[in-house]
């Protein structure tokens, strides 16, 4: 791929937002369970207290994950494959050979097309499950990203993956 591709990616800024819809429902949840332990059992602090101290730290700690996650992710493009790097506590970095790429798709669920962004899930050659994603791309880049991968894995067709 040209030169220019060659430059490490980010992720769209509207994918935190994104993120932290999925994660509100498990900050509810505790926060409900709190309070509900709150009401049954008796507590020197008052529910509505309860309830509102899980949600702030609850709500605090959901949103610290999803701005580290956001930092943590880049991908580039370059002469040889994809390349992705991701995760707050783990830290995975996947490289993808042209060669492997079977196919690529965009994928964009209720929530993306809400935000205006989507994904490019780029299935390998390999064992079942054998596809990596690249999330909260705009809906623009996800298709650009999709053409690009496929010309390239057709310049590469019958070189040898490995």
């Amino acid at each position: 791929m040209e030169a220019a591709n060659e430059r490490v990616h980010t992720l769209d800024p509207r994918v935190r937002w994104r993120w932290a819809m999925r994660a509100i429902g498990p900050v509810l949840a505790v926060a409900a369970v709190g309070a509900a332990a709150a009401w049954v059992a008796p507590a020197p602090v008052p529910p509505a207290l309860v309830t509102v101290g899980l949600l702030l730290v609850g709500g605090g700690l959901a949103w610290a994950v999803v701005w580290l996650r956001y930092r943590r992710w880049r991908y580039r493009l370059d002469s040889d494959g994809l390349t992705l790097t991701h995760g707050v506590l783990t830290h995975v970095r996947t490289i993808v050979p042209y060669t492997r790429i079977q196919h690529v798709d965009t994928r964009r669920g209720p929530l993306d097309r809400v935000f205006g962004i989507g994904a490019v899930v780029v299935y390998t050659a390999g064992t079942r499950g054998a596809d990596v994603t690249i999330p909260g791309l705009s809906t623009r880049d996800a298709e650009v990203m999709q053409e690009r991968l496929r010309d390239a894995s057709e310049r590469t067709a019958g070189e040898d993956a490995v």
